[in-house]
């Protein structure tokens, strides 16, 4: 079924859902231009990106008006980020159509917890190894504008874990039940004194799944904390540990989807495909401030993942060590007689690789699943990423502001083969040129509830390792990076005595050098420039307060995503696509809804998403079907004593029990006589109640 935009966004309005809303916040310091912070239901925000990029923010207020497992459901909330969730450990973001054209994971953005760059050495980010009760807020920048975090095509995004606040300590105990055999508990202590702020969190999460071979279980500690030296300096430290093991039941086929969709694909079933992970972060953060108008940040950081998948076609057991720092100084000044702010810094990460490929003798294993067998592969990789940046901002009359900003990448890759000898051996090295990517962002600030800006900015992506070889295992020499120019209008808007808000924004991104990704086996996937596409885009975010009453207030909001994407220019092989919307990519997305909450004691949320049809080939032969889904949820909370809190909850997940694919794969091929596989099933109908302890010490 078709729809027209009209009929999308009148059907939207008229449907309820839950209240979201994001601040686009621009600050500076001194008297440059600074945008009023937006503060939601009394939650104030803190904006990382430097001085007048935009960006949006989701933070604890949204995050509650799902289940505590569904970071997803709260991250589709934003225009233009859209994630296809194939499980809780099968998740690929996509902001504005970058990364569509990703089998599996993640890539073409930048990760940040903290300051701290969690996106790997070859470009991948996993968010699903993060606890979405242990963040505060998570901050999204759309394209590349954000200097000083990368300019990657897909953007950034910034996790921000909680932290204690006010005075004294509290301990808060979080308890989630649910369908599919739901069990989580989140356990959290925060203590601030007047030079000590520590967070300490500990969670496990267990599920069977809607799916057969799907049980999901994760144990994470997490240790924030800052202690004030004196009034110029501070120091900090982050320790996240998590340990998961999650079973594949990977995509099924159109006939599989219809028929049964909670079966696994029948080798990951037959071979009761898993992984296991085991990863830590751990940083530490340095804040000196020489004087009132310059001050530096310094972070050092080491990460370590020990990852082991037994898939069908073999195992592989790998693990991964990296590290580096990152230095952002920051200051104001007088040039030319303009109030100015600046900001300049570098951030280097490297990482080292390891990875081994096995034989998977499940069928020999009488039914007992993965059997490890002889080893055919063994390989490492050294991987650097320099980034030096650098953001200068100026008031060149009142309310109008312009920010130049200029990032520095250099990328390489160092390929070992330790499994091959003489002319089957495969070593080998790549060293990317020096890219220069800068930016240049206009902000007028009509009022203080009225500003538009603009957006000039340029981007990359680095193609993996694996993408950089030929068939044949060897380096290809003629792979370059993908590379893309931003342009971008917005405007953000708050009428009716600040009731109303309103951000809308439009865009084009035109991206060369097209990185294509070709499967040739089970996990053989060779990559190849072929072509130009052309992103353009309208997204827009709504919400209105309603005050009923003195107690009472209703919120509505609706927020949707228009695409425009499509291939400029795409020859694969003898086959020309040029033209065709590109694949991986829904034209319409839909979230809106309607809360209603009762002096900050209860809370009744409705949401509804509407995503179109997906083009699943470059042919445009074949496309998932539109879906529209219903969630709710029930929220209360009263004071017991004067120091304990309790709040108790009650949610359910697609209210209609509507069939529909959470997350699809595009271009796949079948082997072995078998059906492709497209399609990753959601969720039928489900429910969960939640239990919520709050006990100040």
């Amino acid at each position: 079924m078709k729809y027209t935009i009209r009929q999308i966004l009148t059907f939207g309005l008229l449907l309820s859902g839950s209240f979201s809303f994001y601040a686009q916040v621009v600050s500076g310091v001194d008297s440059v231009t600074v945008l009023p912070e937006v503060l939601l239901l009394e939650e104030k925000k803190v904006k990382h990106t430097e001085g007048i990029i935009p960006s949006q923010i989701i933070g604890e207020k949204i995050f509650d008006n799902f289940s505590p497992v569904d970071a997803v459901s709260a991250i589709n909330q934003i225009p233009g980020v859209y994630i296809l969730s194939g499980a809780l450990n099968t998740n690929r973001i996509t902001i504005r159509g970058i990364g569509a054209r990703t089998l599996f994971g993640t890539d073409k953005l930048r990760l940040y917890y903290e300051d701290i760059p969690v996106t790997d050495g070859s470009g991948f980010s996993s968010i699903e190894a993060f606890d979405l009760e242990n963040l505060s807020q998570i901050e999204v920048v759309k394209g590349p504008k954000a200097t000083t975090f990368g300019t990657n095509l897909g953007g950034a995004i910034i996790l921000t874990p909680k932290e204690g606040l006010g005075q004294g300590s509290t301990l808060f105990n979080n308890t989630t039940f649910g369908s599919y055999g739901l069990f989580k508990n989140n356990l959290s202590f925060r203590h601030t004194d007047g030079s000590l702020s520590l967070n300490m969190n500990y969670g496990h999460l267990e599920s069977e799944g809607y799916r057969d071979n799907s049980q999901f279980n994760r144990d994470g500690v997490l240790l924030h904390g800052s202690y004030t030296i004196d009034d110029k300096s501070q120091i900090g430290i982050l320790i996240n540990y998590i340990d998961y093991t999650a079973q594949i039941p990977s995509s099924l086929g159109i006939t599989a989807f219809q028929d049964d969709p909670t079966q696994a694909a029948f080798t990951w079933a037959a071979s009761k495909g898993f992984e296991a992970n085991k990863y830590s972060l751990v940083g530490i953060n340095y804040k000196h401030r020489f004087s009132p108008k310059f001050q530096n940040s310094t972070s050092l950081f080491y990460s370590y993942l020990d990852h082991y998948e037994a898939r069908p076609f073999g195992i592989l057991d790998e693990y991964t060590n990296g590290f580096g720092f990152r230095t952002l100084f920051r200051g104001s000044a007088k040039l030319i007689g303009l109030n100015s702010i600046y900001s300049f810094g570098t951030e280097v990460y490297k990482d080292e690789y390891t990875w081994s490929e096995f034989e998977n003798l499940y069928a020999e294993n009488e039914g007992e699943g993965s059997l490890q067998g002889d080893k055919f592969a063994h390989n490492k990789e050294y991987r650097t990423q320099f980034n030096a940046f650098g953001t200068l901002s100026a008031d060149l009359f009142p309310g109008f502001n312009i920010q130049l900003g200029l990032n520095v990448n250099q990328t390489q890759y160092d390929y070992r083969d330790m499994f091959n000898t003489g002319d089957t051996n495969r070593s080998a090295e790549r060293e990317f040129k020096v890219i220069a990517l800068p930016s240049i962002n206009l902000n007028y600030q009509i009022n203080n509830y009225q500003s538009v800006y603009a957006n000039i900015s340029r981007g990359f992506s680095n193609p993996t390792l694996e993408e950089t070889l030929t068939p044949g295992g060897l380096i290809n020499p003629d792979i370059a990076q993908e590379t893309g120019t931003n342009y971008e209008l917005g405007s953000r808007l708050f009428l009716l005595k600040n009731k109303l808000h309103l951000l809308l924004t439009v865009y084009q991104m035109n991206v060369k050098d097209l990185l294509v990704a070709e499967r040739i086996g089970d996990d053989q996937f060779v990559g190849r420039n072929a072509g130009q596409t052309r992103h353009r885009g309208l997204e827009a975010a709504l919400n209105y307060r309603w005050d009923i009453s003195r107690d009472w207030t209703l919120t509505p909001f609706i927020n949707y995503t228009y695409n425009d994407h499509q291939f400029v220019e795409f020859l694969d092989e003898d086959q020309d696509f040029s033209g065709n919307p590109l694949t991986g990519v829904p034209r319409h997305r839909l979230n809106n809804g309607i809360q209603l909450q009762y002096s900050n004691r209860f809370f009744w949320n409705t949401t509804h998403q509407y995503v179109s049809d997906i083009p699943l080939t470059d042919a445009n032969t074949l496309s998932s079907e539109p879906f529209h889904v219903f969630g709710t949820k029930w929220r209360y909370e009263t004071s017991l004593t004067s120091a304990l809190t309790l709040g108790v909850s009650l949610g359910i997940n697609n209210l209609f029990n509507v069939r529909y694919a959470q997350s699809v794969l595009i271009n796949t091929q079948a082997f072995g006589g078998a059906e492709p596989r497209y399609y990753y099933p959601g969720n039928d109908r489900n429910y969960y109640a939640g239990f919520r302890l709050e006990y100040r010490l």
